[in-house]
């Protein structure tokens, strides 16, 4: 059976040796890293298949001043204020990639920007336990994280003609072997759909020979850039080279209401412009999406392999058409009160209906906004640096990023999440939107290696051509983040999110990742604007003789915050001469005054305040503490929560980071602007 799918985009890409090409820098991109003391990843089959270099990626963040090692509980998460029901949160998704983007001459470019959420919970919902209780399976099976292991989560694979018995056994195999240390982002069962379903037929694969699977033939589990059938993790292959993807991308079979896992929400696709309208149509954002689903009993297969209708009627299953979410509202229980919820809703949309056509009763469905279409920035080739973009306030350039609304979650639950960015490059030796299955195993499209008579006379070159490589797809993630409910005092009000980008290090040492700098550096806001200030940093990223320049102890990150007169300048002002924080206060410790939340800044909350808050242990606090902060910092918080600030007057600041100024890596400087 030949399929012939052509919704979709080719994600082709450029011949290229060198394995340096795209990495997150805010939120801090994984690259599959955890928590390793050499300059290169353990596992770059972690999580997701990145195709980039091994030394690339940040660290998981520590919440002290000591390594988390195997202790998930001293890790820390991001912590992102969500946007509200009508105040967008914001935050600067910086990366850099290597072969150029954005209209540059000399190839295409894609960027696809999304992320996964479910319910946070509180501590005790992490899958610590390895009971074979159902609930206790479940919770580890369905636990987003960054685990304590870099060894990838284990599978068992299927075989041919296998009986709904042994379909059962196997993935109770899955289950049960699901580990408590090892990460997790999409779910075994997610990745068990992909290796029944049958490829795409219509694809366009070169020459690229995709062997029959276990199961006797062509899986989506191969690809022309994976046509080995390697596993990264729980992701799908042919789902990660391929936007917008055919196939409904739920990570269950049938929703928890407790976890509430989301399928994978699109939230940018930056390129061609022209392609938008049909970008935004096929995103699974609004527009629902299509499975062959063969049995709703417990004891037999329930996915067929069939990615067509007329196919899955002849396998004998239904064609299940499936909704995208963000999440269900399960207290709003009529089509009445999900009406008047979706009245109140801004960005997101709200929808009565079923989440897949075959369930039993419809309920609340909220969707995320569609997604944002713009063209990518523009970057050279061979390059990881700055993109030819400026600022809101147009006035110095910046790597290539998007400011993105943070989504926006009615239920009021804490939401734990991973975000993805994929970077796709294409040559336009073919036209990568209108080549299929039909030219496979044509010379005349494109072969490897091919040689150029140029001289006429029978010789010439040979080109470097690797046609595996020809519908290529990069990626990072970040590691595991939070969003959180926003506070009654927050409503109505934007928040701006001020963070810490780059890693201890010089610039060689550092790379591909960045030297440290403040993000966004220069933060022009209103008056009734919020800013909330956080960062986070590893304790164990030593290069491991690699080198390793920065003040303090060695594979240490620290930040800090102190007023400054000027930029150009080295010396921060004291707490005392300081005079912007008179003109601020905190929504996360309203009991600080602004020397409060000066000295936090300044500490990195090694002091929590000056004597003590409701919010602040006084044991804690400047006069508090029995032993001083490190000079060099070494003793205080490689990651702070920080405050999110409210503002009384307007005004401005130049600050510094104390740490990371010196003259192997300097200037960790920036300013914000409060204007009416």
């Amino acid at each position: 059976m030949k399929v012939t799918l052509y919704v979709t985009v080719v994600l082709a890409t450029l011949v290229v040796v060198c394995r340096s090409d795209t990495y997150l820098q805010n939120p801090r991109g994984s690259n599959n890293r955890l928590s390793e003391t050499t300059a290169n990843r353990k596992n770059a089959n972690r999580l997701f298949d990145s195709q980039n270099n091994n030394k690339g990626g940040y660290n998981t963040g520590d919440a002290g001043s000591s390594d988390a090692g195997n202790r998930p509980q001293r890790q820390y998460s991001m912590k992102y204020y969500g946007s509200g029901e009508d105040a967008s949160s914001k935050l600067q998704v910086e990366w850099t990639n290597q072969h150029g983007c954005g209209g540059n001459s000399k190839l295409n470019c894609n960027i696809v920007i999304q992320y996964m959420c479910m319910n946070n919970g509180t501590d005790d919902d992490y899958p610590y336990s390895r009971s074979t209780k159902s609930e206790e399976v479940l919770r580890r099976v369905l636990y987003m994280k960054d685990g304590v292991s870099t060894n990838t989560q284990s599978y068992k694979d299927p075989n041919k003609n296998e009986s709904d018995k042994s379909y059962i056994k196997r993935m109770k195999t899955n289950y049960y072997g699901a580990s408590t240390t090892r990460g997790l982002h999409e779910t075994v069962w997610w990745y068990d759909t992909c290796r029944y379903r049958e490829a795409n037929g219509g694809l366009f694969t070169a020459d690229q020979d995709l062997k029959k699977d276990d199961v006797g033939y062509v899986t989506a589990s191969r690809t022309r850039q994976n046509n080995n059938g390697d596993r990264s993790g729980y992701e799908c292959p042919e789902e990660r080279d391929y936007f917008p993807y055919w196939v409904p991308t739920m990570m269950t079979e049938h929703h928890d209401e407790d976890a509430q896992r989301t399928p994978w929400i699109d939230a940018a696709w930056l390129g061609d412009t022209d392609k938008c309208n049909y970008i935004k149509k096929n995103s699974f954002n609004n527009n629902a999406k299509y499975r062959c689903v063969l049995s709703t009993e417990s004891d037999e297969r329930k996915y067929g392999r069939s990615i067509d209708e007329d196919s899955c009627d002849d396998e004998g299953g239904d064609w299940v058409k499936f909704n995208s979410f963000i999440e269900v509202l399960t207290d709003v229980t009529t089509e009445s009160a999900c009406e008047k919820a979706a009245e109140k809703q801004g960005a997101n949309k709200i929808i009565w209906d079923k989440l897949r056509s075959d369930d039993a009763s419809e309920v609340c469905i909220v969707q995320a906004p569609t997604l944002e279409c713009r063209e990518a920035p523009w970057t050279r080739v061979n390059h990881l640096g700055n993109a030819d973009n400026y600022d809101s306030n147009k006035n110095h350039p910046n790597a290539s990023r998007i400011e993105l609304d943070l989504p926006y979650f009615p239920s009021g639950d804490a939401k734990r999440c991973v975000m993805r960015l994929r970077y796709n490059i294409s040559t336009s030796d073919y036209d990568g939107w209108n080549t299929f299955a039909d030219s496979n195993d044509n010379d005349d499209v494109i072969e490897n290696d091919p040689e150029v008579d140029v001289f006429g006379d029978g010789d010439g070159f040979e080109l470097a051509l690797n046609t595996a490589q020809t519908g290529r797809t990069f990626q990072d993630r970040s590691h595991v983040y939070q969003i959180l409910p926003r506070t009654e005092e927050m409503a109505g009000k934007t928040i701006y999110n001020l963070n810490v980008r780059g890693k201890r290090g010089n610039i060689v040492q550092t790379f591909p990742a960045t030297e440290y700098d403040f993000i966004p550096d220069r933060l022009v806001v209103k008056k009734n604007d919020l800013v909330h200030v956080q960062w986070t940093g590893s304790n164990s990223h030593d290069n491991n003789n690699d080198g390793d320049d920065g003040e303090g102890t060695g594979g240490t990150d620290r930040s800090n915050i102190l007023e400054m007169s000027d930029q150009s300048e080295n010396y921060p002002k004291t707490i005392k001469e300081a005079q912007f924080w008179d003109g601020v206060k905190s929504l996360t410790d309203p009991d600080a005054d602004g020397t409060d939340i000066a000295i936090g800044l300044a500490s990195a909350g090694y002091y929590c305040s000056e004597k003590g808050t409701d919010n602040c242990d006084a044991k804690y606090s400047l006069k508090g503490r029995s032993k001083n902060i490190d000079d060099k910092m070494n003793n205080a918080p490689a990651s702070y929560f920080g405050h999110v600030l409210k503002f009384t007057k307007t005004g401005g600041m130049n600050y510094v980071c104390t740490r990371n100024n010196n003259f192997s890596n300097r200037s960790q400087k920036g300013s914000i602007t409060v204007e009416d």
